[in-house]
């Protein structure tokens, strides 16, 4: 079997599937899997479409469509996902990191540059980190201008995340085990960013698409999903230099409610950012007291 008889089985085997996920783009998810197998770009596989496939990566490609028939996450699948340019390699035990997010580095590298306008070198705090993905954006970035923490609660994610610090070989970002702020109690930071749980226990999407496969302890929190929003709030303050930001993402209905959470615990003039879906999704303000 070559390259363009296996699209198209594979296509159709995915479309197939479609009307139960439609989440599933087959004609994408065929060329992405086939280029992850063979290491060919999508041009050098149409180039040479007629190559014949080895046994071996037909077999392969067998047990790679079958996981995306049941639903399962293409990154999941490959084990990486590239996140502001960066591969990262993504397990189970983490959130796979979205374009969405890319916005909260947006934001808070524009604060930061702010920031080294006063002073040479920043302190930033990543709560939540996972793959590592926001904190590595900003180490790629701003190299030795900053020092980047990176805190996960749990041991799985703060490994995958020093191994995405490792293969990418920045010496500026540190990888540690926290529940929130627990080993932290002596660190000030310019910046705290985060990405938290914020989606509803009830949410029906929940029940589709990738976060099915995804840790619910790293999608939902309680009241009505405010819950580690509002945690985040009201301690971060305590670890925080004057004049520091709080940088949130938080779901597309929620702004409002976090910038009264802001407002309520006496920060500075809440602001909220749009991602590239024109959603509100990232919201911070400035802690001056």
């Amino acid at each position: 079997m070559n390259y363009q008889q296996w699209l198209i089985l594979a296509e159709q085997r995915l479309h197939d599937n479609v009307q139960q996920d439609p989440f599933l783009n087959p004609k994408l998810d065929a060329n992405v899997l086939l280029q992850a197998v063979t290491k060919r770009t999508k041009a050098a596989i149409f180039a040479f479409s007629e190559t014949e496939l080895t046994q071996t990566e037909l077999d392969q490609l067998e047990s790679f469509l079958h996981r995306r028939m049941q639903g399962e996450p293409i990154a999941y699948i490959l084990g990486e996902r590239e996140f502001w340019s960066l591969p990262l390699k993504v397990s189970p035990a983490t959130l796979i990191p979205r374009p969405d997010t890319e916005r909260l580095v947006e934001v808070a590298l524009e604060l930061a540059y702010k920031r080294l306008d006063l002073k040479e070198n920043l302190q930033i705090l990543d709560l939540g980190t996972g793959t590592g993905a926001i904190a590595l954006a900003l180490a790629s970035e701003l190299k030795n201008q900053a020092h980047i923490i990176g805190v996960d609660k749990y041991n799985d994610a703060v490994q995958l995340a020093q191994q995405n610090q490792q293969q990418l070989g920045f010496s500026n970002v540190t990888f540690l085990q926290s529940d929130w702020f627990q080993v932290l109690q002596n660190h000030q930071f310019d910046l705290i960013v985060s990405n938290p749980p914020y989606i509803d226990e009830q949410d029906d999407n929940l029940m589709q698409g990738d976060v099915r496969f995804e840790p619910l302890s790293a999608l939902v929190a309680q009241q009505h999903g405010m819950a580690d929003l509002q945690k985040i709030i009201i301690n971060s303050p305590l670890y925080l230099t004057t004049n520091g930001a709080l940088i949130l993402e938080h779901g597309w209905q929620q702004a409002e409610k976090v910038r009264e959470l802001f407002k309520q615990n006496k920060w500075d003039s809440p602001q909220t950012a749009q991602d590239y879906g024109g959603n509100d999704r990232v919201t911070w303000a400035v802690w001056t007291k």
